[in-house]
């Protein structure tokens, strides 16, 4: 019996990282991020999901450095990655390339659906199409009359053809009424019936600048438009759904200026289908040569040393992230011990019962304080009725009855009028004051 081929954990992780590497070429994916770490390393590790699964995800420093959009928890965002396996985990992840925010996923995927539902009713069949007139005396323009397309368009018809007029329906061609304005210039332009082709366009931008150009109602307006529509938005790169329901699309403002005016030279027409030519052959060999070229690539990609160095980086990470969580998780108990000890010290420290002798003696030294007062308040009270029996028996009471005492000049209270004779002299004493007198007579009783 020949021997079976056993595998080793490390080498079948390694085989299927390089299986789905090759398998599955990049892919963009849109998901709400979750437990999002940034590394020391420069790197980033998330979660992507949805309300019934997630995937890990890791974002290295070379591909997350150039990126201007930082992830944050709760985030809704679309990523390019490619499907990998992190080998010591044997874990299934994505290595995302780039990243943004879903707002402008969304609109790809606005615009994707829209594209789809008009194809669908027929809007881009080429049998529906127009053909651009062969004598053109008056272009119609509907792009802002500031732009540079509009500069363009008209340096262009200057050169190749001088002789046709340009009609210009002014129109903003960005923001929020953008693509009201185009639809009411384009009808505007079809009830004056005064230009034999219309060009509709702008200059480049992002998805949201060239946004009003993907409106559903101008689409459906430029494909029932009766007069022969070129559509010219943005650069070469660019398109929008106008570009697919116009009878032409050209590739920039300039572009459609050449494609209405008159070509006078047989020279530059053989030129164009020399370029044509060339460029199909070109084309059709690189369709040949693309698979091959993308097997090899992808598969350099895989055995490249990076992948393996990536690998070595995200177990360093990890390691790291863990060390840092294990310091915590040994601080955080160390800190709950001493709190321990510290509570337990407390209860049977003295300082605790000298706290409470303390607050006992408080409380006998206010009682005594009380005992006191109360004590001090009943003797007022006693001595304030023992002075009112005194007064009343006091000989000042007497005196403030309008009775007065007399002395005689020893001093001595005369009580009885025997005790003096005319010409001594007395001392009167009053309830308040006293002053002295002689005696002239003495009366009897």
């Amino acid at each position: 019996m020949q021997n079976p081929d056993i595998y080793t954990v490390s080498r079948l992780n390694s085989e299927v990282r390089l299986t789905l590497e090759l398998q599955f070429q990049t892919l963009w994916l849109q998901g709400e991020v979750s437990n999002f770490v940034a590394a020391a390393s420069g790197h980033w590790y998330f979660s992507l999901k949805d309300s019934a699964a997630q995937v890990k995800c890791a974002m290295f420093k070379m591909a997350n450095r150039s990126s201007t959009f930082r992830p944050q928890n709760g985030q809704q965002v679309l990523i390019r990655a490619r499907i990998s396996v992190y080998e010591p985990r044997g874990e299934y992840q994505l290595l995302a390339e780039f990243i943004e925010s879903a707002g402008a996923g969304l609109l790809k995927q606005q615009f994707e659906q829209l594209k789809a539902k008009l194809q669908a009713e027929g809007l881009f069949d080429p049998a529906i199409k127009k053909s651009l007139p062969a004598q053109v005396q008056r272009v119609g323009v509907i792009t802002s009359p500031t732009g540079a397309a509009v500069r363009d368009i008209v340096t262009v018809l200057k050169r190749r053809a001088p002789g046709i007029e340009v009609i210009i329906y002014p129109s903003q061609v960005q923001g929020d009424s953008a693509a009201a304005q185009l639809r009411n210039m384009l009808s505007t332009a079809i009830r004056r019936k005064e230009v034999d082709v219309l060009i509709i366009g702008r200059g480049g931008g992002s998805l949201e600048d060239l946004w009003c150009f993907n409106d559903e109602q101008l689409c459906r307006a430029v494909a029932a438009c009766p007069i022969p529509i070129v559509s010219a938005v943005g650069h070469e790169i660019d398109f929008a759904l106008t570009d697919f329901v116009a009878d032409v699309r050209a590739p920039t403002p300039s572009a459609a200026a050449e494609l209405v005016s008159p070509d006078q030279s047989h020279l530059l027409e053989r030129i164009s289908r020399l370029r044509s030519a060339l460029i199909q052959a070109q084309r059709a060999r690189m369709q040949q040569v693309a698979p091959k070229l993308i097997n090899l690539n992808q598969r350099l990609i895989a055995l490249h040393p990076k992948r393996r160095l990536e690998q070595q980086q995200q177990r360093l990470d990890e390691l790291q992230l863990r060390l840092t969580a294990s310091i915590k998780r040994n601080v955080l108990s160390a800190q709950q011990q001493q709190q321990y000890l510290d509570k337990s010290l407390r209860q049977l420290s003295p300082v605790k019962m000298l706290t409470q002798q303390k607050q006992h003696i408080n409380q006998l030294e206010q009682r005594v304080k009380q005992a006191q007062q109360q004590q001090l308040k009943q003797h007022k009270q006693r001595l304030a009725q023992l002075g009112s029996q005194l007064n009343t028996v006091s000989p000042l009471a007497t005196l403030a009855r309008g009775y007065s005492i007399t002395f005689d000049e020893k001093q001595q209270v005369v009580t009885n009028s025997s005790q003096l004779k005319a010409g001594d002299k007395v001392a009167i004493k009053l309830a308040e004051g006293r002053f002295d007198a002689q005696v002239t007579k003495l009366n009897e009783v």
